[in-house]
């Protein structure tokens, strides 16, 4: 797998990389940027995967969360990819913010003509893993974190793949995209009308089926402006009291939906996944 290095820059004591590759899964060119903190110099350090939300790139969490310091403290290096493929020439593909380019919702597609690209779920959980362990001094123990459809996005393969994943947090999930509007149009563009397949994408739903009882961390804002129509986190707080899901759900008085918010807990979140890494 080649890799082609974009740019590079030292923070911390540590190296802050952006690259570009073509993606197998996603038979596309994908960009993921990496911290490698000072300990990955002479020994392998664990990863935590960060996925982003709507219209983000790889560059939005490194430039604005703030982790790189706290992150080179404790010697865990960061791995944030694009959420989508891009310039695929796939009719409507940069019609919108919610659906298309930036917008993968982290599933595999299987509707024409996204499905040939859209394969973010397998390219998080298996190929890029697979390049980072291959290509950087890291150790083969990570944990998975993100935000808004980012959260969504580590929770459903943190439930997926509990054995994985040595522990997950998210802030501002959408915890219950088979309920609400942003869920309902990427499902149905990406996946068809069968609901039975759209369920393997909603952490609720997961939670139901759950054969292991991986906790999740949570950070929700109170004065976040999706939370009522496309955040939901009520109905997470439900279904984990029911099926006996440990969850940490944390309400934060005041905070919306930006980075500034993230950047706030972010050292936290850190410190959570260091205990399990």
């Amino acid at each position: 797998m080649k890799l082609e290095l974009v740019k590079k820059h030292r923070i911390f004591d540590g190296s802050m990389e952006y690259y570009r590759h073509y993606s197998q899964v996603n038979q596309s060119a994908m960009s993921f940027a990496i911290f490698l903190p000072p300990q990955a110099e002479t020994r392998k350090v664990p990863v935590l995967y960060w996925l982003s939300g709507l219209t983000c790139t790889e560059d939005n969490f490194m430039t604005k969360a703030g982790a790189q310091r706290v992150a080179a403290e404790l010697g865990i290096a960061i791995v944030a990819m694009d959420t989508s493929p891009r310039d695929n020439g796939i009719e409507g593909e940069d019609d919108s913010y919610d659906f298309g380019s930036g917008a993968s919702f982290y599933l595999n597609a299987t509707i024409e003509p996204w499905s040939k690209n859209y394969n973010m779920y397998d390219y998080i959980v298996t190929e890029l893993p697979g390049i980072i362990e291959l290509n950087f001094n890291v150790s083969n123990k990570k944990s998975i974190s993100g935000h808004s459809m980012g959260g969504h996005g580590a929770l459903i393969i943190a439930l997926r793949n509990p054995r994985s994943y040595q522990s997950v947090s998210v802030f501002s999930p959408i915890v219950a995209p088979t309920q609400n509007g942003w869920g309902c149009k990427a499902f149905s563009g990406y996946l068809g009308e069968d609901q039975s397949v759209w369920r393997q994408y909603d952490s609720c739903e997961l939670v139901k089926i759950a054969t292991e009882r991986l906790p999740l961390l949570v950070d929700q804002g109170t004065a976040d402006e999706y939370l009522d129509d496309y955040l939901q986190p009520g109905k997470l707080i439900e279904v984990c009291e029911q099926y006996n899901h440990p969850l940490n759900l944390r309400m934060q008085p005041g905070y919306d939906h930006s980075y500034f918010f993230i950047s706030t807990f972010i050292e936290e979140h850190l410190r959570y996944h260091a205990g399990y890494l």
